[in-house]
């Protein structure tokens, strides 16, 4: 398995594979099918991730196929330039296997080299083995988002966690 960052001719597996996790997964912001971003959009977004020096992407692959995604958005602001925003995606069979942790590893080492000294990121109070590997990696619970999604018609509490480097 490699982890690497992502490059402009891999938009289309980026977007498969970030449609394919949110089908699969309990807990995502988007529903299944909800996401409508076109290959032109998502070329775009990779190019302007590219251009700033406090975001990016890192992509898990095997054999050739992606299986896992992490998505490091710096803040904008002077303020918040020291900050970033994480997202991450595991296709459902690779889940448990150590790829979350690798992603993670290689997000804090290019974070160093980037000046990013906050990581932070949201996670469903009820995801336990979300919750589980983002205190592996060194991530502490810092509040409670009281009914921040409605999934299925129901509320849920969304955890705030940080790690500062």
């Amino acid at each position: 398995m490699i982890i690497r960052e992502i490059k402009m001719e891999d938009a289309e597996n980026l977007l498969n594979l970030i449609k394919e996790v949110e089908s699969t997964a309990a807990f995502m912001l988007m529903e299944p099918s909800e996401r409508e971003t076109s290959l032109e959009q998502q070329q775009k977004r990779i190019e302007v991730m590219d251009k700033q020096n406090n975001s990016t992407t890192f992509v898990a692959e095997e054999n050739g196929k992606f299986i896992g995604y992490l998505f490091v958005m710096g803040g904008s602001a002077k303020r918040t330039k020291h900050s970033a925003y994480l997202v991450i995606g595991i296709l459902q069979e690779y889940r448990g296997k150590g790829i979350g942790t690798k992603l993670f590893n290689a997000v804090t080492t290019w974070a160093l080299k980037h000046n990013i000294s906050r990581l932070e990121l949201s996670v469903v109070t009820e995801n336990e083995s979300g919750v589980a590997l983002y205190k592996k990696c060194g991530f502490e619970i810092e509040g409670t988002k009281r009914n921040s999604l409605m999934i299925n018609d129901r509320a849920y509490d969304e955890y705030y966690m940080s790690k500062l480097l």
